[in-house]
């Protein structure tokens, strides 16, 4: 039937003693437009105006006697033309996405306009649909992805949809970077190949005009290639020597050793290993919580009620979604919200998964993500969280250092450097999450800036999907060809001794003090693994970061005490730096 007709739909009850009957309907307007007839041995339902909302929605039939209850359930099929729903700003996970959300049935075809030309979609450039485990509505949600997207890319993008009822079409003007120099020539197509014979001077004199002064030039771009490369060599050796006292060859001797004696830990992950194995290691980092196993009261959610509009990323136990959710809370229809799902449904694996349920049920705080509950009828499992606007904060905290545009390639919008009110913000938000952690007696063990994220207004939470030991695997490092280790946060006794505690938490907050002055980087970066481990099992420390006043560097030390009871405890450090915000160093602005 067609949007906007009638429709009668007729239940035939019988029973002994007589039934009560009646239509459970969709609630899809202030409104809705129906009429309920009940005669001796029928209910009708009449619609008089069909909205295309009640497609794919259950219409009930429900009927209960002191025998028992019977029910059957229809749903409608209602035709209505293709229109836009959603056509949003670009915005960036790991590749550029214009999300958009299309409604129409039949399902429209989709296709887009930059200008006033046809979109080619390429490898780099190309839609890509979502659809959800179960389809409650004909809403289709997708993304027009750009890979690598320079100032050449902005400009009004045009989503065009048809079916065979009607068309539409929406507009949206995305700006992915400014042009970076006047020079640069305006008439370059979007998604052309580059004329080898155009430069910013004029033409490329070809090999037949002058083969010999270009033989010449190789020869010499090569040889200064190798020069630089050999230079480069002996500066990282020297440095390296020079500065850390250590001999490289004399480390590498002796990681097999090293390897050895760190077997025994059992903590975290490999990307590669099975979700079992995985989920055994995370119920093994909670064997020092064991106050948490318990018989919590796991807020379960409807399948239904979770659609799906296009994925954040991938980790160790399964995708992450960014999600619509309704009748998650009272005061919000719907709301945004990121799904992590589970890959493998094994018993031990749904064991485990009730286990960090219960978990997370249990931890809520402020700077705690916010865990709203799980969905188990059917496949995948999945566990819904708060979404995050901003990603993971080490994405943020270099997007918004002084080398953003070269670690973006200069393809990212500019955005601009934190000062250092927002740095100490920051740093007091986690360490407010890991006063209230302690105050539960809970042991994070992995407390790093990507297990962190970012909202709005600079509010920062702790909390991540499993997403880091793939998206950073570098920050790991694998012991015993199974165990995945973050051993540059990690102290003395918990490398050695397999000694997790809240003091070995607050070690780990002393590095992430070091990581957001620092913009993001990696901790002992002009390290390998086993050369980090000797630094920190010998006693070094990380040196200050240019940009840190030395009252932060301070409260970084106070966590970097060998011995784990002289480390400064985090209720501490978070009241320090709460003066800090609101007395933050003059000086400091002359070098940030």
């Amino acid at each position: 039937m067609g949007e906007g007709e009638g429709v009668n739909l007729t239940c035939h009850i019988t029973g002994e003693p007589r039934p009560v009957v009646d239509w459970d309907v969709p609630q899809v307007g202030p409104d809705p437009p129906i009429v309920i007839k009940k005669s001796e041995s029928d209910i009708t339902l009449q619609i008089t105006n069909v909205s295309s909302s009640y497609n794919l929605r259950n219409i009930t039939c429900r009927a209960e006697n002191e025998a028992g209850m019977g029910e059957a359930v229809a749903q409608l099929n209602v035709t209505f033309p293709a229109v836009i729903r959603e056509l949003g700003q670009a915005v960036k996970h790991y590749q550029w996405c214009i999300p958009f959300s299309v409604d129409g049935n039949p399902t429209p075809s989709i296709r887009w306009r930059i200008g006033n030309s046809e979109l080619r979609e390429t490898s780099d450039v190309y839609t890509r649909l979502f659809t959800e485990w179960v389809r409650t509505s004909t809403i289709v949600h997708g993304c027009l992805y750009l890979n690598t997207p320079t100032h050449f890319s902005n400009g009004n993008y045009t989503l065009l949809v048809a079916n065979a009822l009607g068309t539409a079409s929406c507009t949206t003007y995305q700006h992915f970077m400014d042009i970076p120099d006047e020079h640069f020539r305006e008439e370059e197509p979007f998604h052309g190949t580059k004329d080898t014979n155009d430069t910013e001077g004029g033409p490329v004199e070809t090999t037949e005009e002058h083969p010999v002064g270009i033989s010449v030039a190789v020869v010499l771009a090569v040889c200064a290639c190798i020069f630089l490369s050999v230079m480069l060599v002996i500066l990282n050796k020297c440095g390296r020597r020079s500065k850390f006292s250590i001999k490289r060859s004399v480390v590498l001797a002796q990681e097999d050793d090293l390897a050895m004696s760190l077997q025994f830990m059992d903590v975290g992950g490999s990307p590669h290993s099975s979700a079992d194995s995985k989920l055994e290691a995370l119920k093994s980092s909670f064997v020092e919580n064991p106050q948490y196993f318990c018989n919590t009261a796991v807020r379960h959610i409807k399948r239904r009620d979770i659609l799906l509009k296009w994925e954040l990323g991938e980790g160790a136990f399964g995708k992450v979604f960014l999600a619509e959710c309704h009748n998650l809370t009272p005061t919000q229809e719907k709301m945004l919200v990121a799904v992590k799902t589970l890959k493998e449904a094994t018993e031990n694996a749904r064991l485990d998964f009730q286990r960090e349920a219960e978990l997370l049920t249990v931890l809520q705080h402020e700077h705690i993500v916010k865990f709203y509950g799980v969905c188990t009828d059917g496949e995948p499992l999945i566990m819904l969280f708060e979404y995050m606007k901003h990603g993971d904060l080490n994405r943020f905290l270099r997007s918004h250092g002084p080398d953003a545009k070269i670690l973006d390639n200069g393809n990212g919008p500019s955005f601009g450097q934190l000062n250092l009110s927002e740095m100490l913000q920051i740093a007091t938000q986690i360490a407010s999450g890991m006063v209230y952690l302690a105050s539960q007696h809970f042991v994070h063990r992995d407390l790093a800036t990507r297990n962190c994220l970012v909202g709005h207004s600079l509010v920062v939470k702790i909390g991540d999907f499993g997403m880091s030991r793939d998206i950073y695997s570098t920050d790991y490092y694998r012991v015993g060809g199974r165990t995945m280790l973050p051993i540059r946060w990690m102290p003395p006794e918990s490398i050695l001794y397999r000694k997790f505690t809240t003091e070995s938490d607050i070690w780990s907050f002393g590095v992430v003090l070091w990581e957001i002055f620092t913009y993001g980087k990696q901790p002992w970066y002009q390290l390998s693994n086993t050369e980090a481990i000797e630094c920190i099992t010998q006693g070094r420390e990380l040196e200050r970061p240019r940009t840190c006043p030395s009252e932060v560097y301070d409260i970084m030390q106070s966590c970097w005490q060998r011995e784990p009871q002289q480390r400064q405890n985090m209720k501490d450090i978070h009241s320090r730096l709460q003066a800090l915000v609101k007395a933050p160093p003059v000086y400091l602005a002359i070098l940030s």
